[in-house]
């Protein structure tokens, strides 16, 4: 018995060895994460700051928010240690008016939101009827990608004063 569990403890440490994580401490906090152009989440929750599982080696990180000019960075993240990046991006000028709202559903409240292929954040940010995403009026697509399952893509009609909900 104690053979098998020394085993599965140095199995454990192995595989803490294999990844390295990453820690980010980003303002704003909602700012999505996206490692090597997969959306991971986003970089923080109630003020908490978020860590990633990571493979070894050299990584681009892409933080997104509409809001805020975009950042890259290349990051190196060693097996079985945490990399931190501290960022602050830096606020765009705000959209004029008229708006319509868009609300979206999905019981992935991770799940990345996207409008005409432009991350605007996650579906926890956009899903009641005291929180929606601002668009000026017109056509748009919207996609609702889950970190886990099949995108739900829509082709929706903004119209000023209007709310559209898409699940």
């Amino acid at each position: 018995m104690r053979v098998l569990a020394a085993l599965v403890l140095a199995s454990l440490a192995c595989l803490a060895a294999d990844t390295g994580r990453l820690k980010t401490e980003v303002n704003p906090g909602r700012a999505g994460v996206f490692i090597d152009g997969k959306y991971v989440g986003p970089a923080a929750n109630f003020k908490i700051a978020r860590t990633y599982d990571v493979a070894p080696g050299e990584h681009e990180v892409r933080l997104v928010d509409p809001r805020y000019q975009e950042i890259v960075k290349r990051v190196t993240i060693a097996g079985g240690k945490t990399t931190v990046m501290k960022e602050t991006m830096t606020a765009l000028p705000p959209a004029k008016p008229p708006f319509g709202k868009l609300r979206v559903e999905n019981a992935d409240h991770f799940a990345a939101v996207y409008v005409n292929d432009r991350f605007m954040g996650h579906v926890d940010e956009f899903s009641n009827f005291a929180q929606a995403l601002l668009l000026n009026p017109g056509t748009y697509e919207v996609k609702i990608v889950p970190l886990n399952g099949s995108p739900v893509t829509k082709s929706v009609t903004i119209e000023a004063n209007k709310t559209v909900i898409v699940k």
